[in-house]
């Protein structure tokens, strides 16, 4: 798809990190964007700043997707994009050091976010996408992508739930794609390394420098921006379609 003003995106997560910089590269584009985020004022912050409209959603629960998608589809139309980078990460392990086994409850919360969540915003953002007309001459109605985690392949110690919820993202790819190909919206899944987002910056600067040292090249913690760029290319790349592209710098997880 070509990127101007007479697309519209909702990006989840919008307020900060991932999310933000893919928001801030759209908006760059010409693109109306509407920004999911439990965030308040770091997602109005950011619409704010864009141009962009900004409503308050809790994306693992469907009925405040569905009431903010009426929001933002008021004020911008019905998108032709939807990326989701909205996500949580706790450390626990399967058996603690006690033998106590892993909350069940907090394994929920993980899935239920980054599993549950990714699946309600593509799942009604697409029953919108397959109502408008094709965007080109490919009959292309819009595109949604996903955001995994290298942990759905490496996943290391402390990182049952992550993982497996990330691994659910990237399984939902295919499927999700064929799903909706008859319709003309492609569905791809970006699965980050190592980044610079505000759960790793909040890391102690020693922590920070270790994780980079482990990233083969660049050995660095990967720019928010570096996600964005890549995310407007799979906008604009009708052919990346039904596929999870790790973006790492090289990187395969230790168990530790």
């Amino acid at each position: 798809m070509k990127l101007d003003n007479s697309l519209a995106a909702v990006v989840t997560g919008g307020g900060s990190g991932l999310g933000e910089a893919t928001a801030r590269a759209l908006a760059a584009a010409g693109v109306k964007v509407g920004i999911f985020d439990l965030n308040e004022e770091a997602g109005n912050r950011v619409a704010g700043e864009i141009g962009g409209t900004f409503a308050k959603v809790d994306v693992s629960d469907s009925a405040s997707v569905t009431a903010g998608f009426e929001v933002i589809r008021a004020a911008n139309g019905q998108e032709s994009i939807c990326v989701n980078c909205a996500g949580v990460g706790f450390a626990a392990k399967t058996i603690d050091r006690e033998g106590k086994a892993h909350d069940p409850a907090l394994f929920g919360k993980i899935v239920g976010i980054n599993l549950i969540g990714t699946f309600n915003v593509a799942s009604q953002s697409a029953a919108g996408m397959v109502t408008q007309d094709p965007k080109n001459d490919d009959g292309e109605r819009g595109v949604i992508i996903n955001t995994a985690s290298v942990a759905a392949f490496d996943g290391q110690v402390g990182q049952i739930g992550y993982g497996a919820s990330k691994a659910a993202v990237a399984g939902m790819t295919l499927p999700m794609a064929r799903d909706l190909s008859r319709d003309g919206v492609r569905v791809m899944t970006i699965a980050p390394g190592l980044f610079g987002t505000p759960m790793l910056k909040g890391m102690p600067e020693e922590v920070q420098t270790a994780l980079a040292a482990m990233v083969p090249f660049p050995s660095r913690l990967g720019e928010p921006d570096e996600y964005a760029r890549l995310a407007v290319h799979i906008c604009e790349n009708s052919m990346l379609n039904g596929e999870t592209i790790r973006l790492d710098g090289a990187i395969r997880m230790a168990p530790r």
